[in-house]
C-alpha cells in the first residue's frame, strides 16, 4: 500500500502574532493561515491595525510576538519581504520619473526578464499613452494603476493589498478584481483590506476580523 501523500503546507501561516506601538497594543494575538489560491479579507474599524498587519507581513515592521511561516518555514522580515508583494496607501514610486522609467526600475528590483514589454504592462492597466508622463502628473487613480503595473512585475506568491480599490473608478475596480482572480488561478494568495464602501473581490473570500487590542 502506498503511503498517503503529506498535506501541503499553507502558503502563509501566523501564530500568536502581535504588534505594539510605544508599548500600546495594536493587534493580536492573531492565528490565521492562507492556502494557495485563497483570498483573505481583513476587516476592522479605524485603529484596529489592518494596515499595520499588512506592513508586518510585508517585512516593513517587526512583530512584537508570535511567528510567521511561509510554505511551512518560519521566516524573518527579510524572507517576508522577498516572499510577498505589497501595495500600500502611498504610490511607492518616484514622482519625477516617468511611468515607463518607474517600471524599468521596478523590473530591475524584481529581477523580471529584460525582455518583458513594459509598454504592454502599462497598457494592461489602462496607462497606454502615458509612457513618458512623470508620475507626479498622474491623478490618484492613475498612480494606483501604476502601482498595479509594478505589482504584476513581481513573482511573489503572496500579494498584500491595502485598500486596492481606493481612488479607482469602476473600470479600475474591475481591473483589480481581474488581477486578483488571475493571481489566485496561478496558485498565488491574496491578503487585502477594503473600505466599507467597496465590495470584496468576486472570488471565494475568507475574513479576518481585527479589533483594537486592550492592555491587560
Amino acid at each position: 500500500m502506498n503511503a498517503p501523500t503529506p498535506a501541503a503546507e499553507p502558503l502563509l501561516q501566523a501564530r500568536g502574532l502581535c504588534f505594539s506601538r510605544n508599548e500600546e497594543p495594536v493587534f493580536g494575538p492573531l492565528d490565521f493561515e492562507l492556502e494557495p489560491g485563497q483570498a483573505l479579507l481583513v476587516l476592522g474599524g479605524n485603529g484596529a491595525g489592518k494596515t499595520t498587519l499588512l506592513r508586518v507581513l510585508a517585512g516593513l515592521l517587526a512583530a512584537g510576538e508570535g511567528e510567521v511561516r511561509l510554505a511551512g518555514r518560519v521566516v524573518d522580515r527579510d524572507h517576508l519581504a522577498r516572499g510577498s508583494a505589497y501595495l500600500g496607501h502611498l504610490p511607492g514610486h518616484k514622482a519625477e520619473l516617468s511611468t515607463l522609467e518607474n517600471l524599468e526600475f521596478a523590473r530591475a528590483l524584481a529581477g523580471a526578464p529584460a525582455s518583458l514589454d513594459l509598454a504592454e504592462a502599462l497598457a494592461g492597466v489602462g496607462l497606454a499613452g502615458y509612457e513618458d508622463t512623470p508620475a507626479r502628473r498622474l491623478s490618484a487613480g492613475q498612480n494606483k494603476r501604476l502601482g498595479l503595473a509594478r505589482l504584476r512585475l513581481q513573482s511573489a506568491p503572496l500579494w498584500l493589498l491595502d485598500e486596492p480599490y481606493a481612488n479607482l473608478d469602476l473600470d479600475g475596480i474591475a481591473l483589480v478584481n481581474l488581477l486578483i482572480q488571475g493571481h489566485l488561478a496561478e496558485g498565488g494568495a491574496v491578503l487585502l483590506t477594503t473600505h466599507g464602501a467597496y465590495a470584496a473581490p468576486p472570488v471565494p473570500v475568507r475574513t479576518l476580523e481585527l479589533a483594537p487590542r486592550r492592555r491587560p
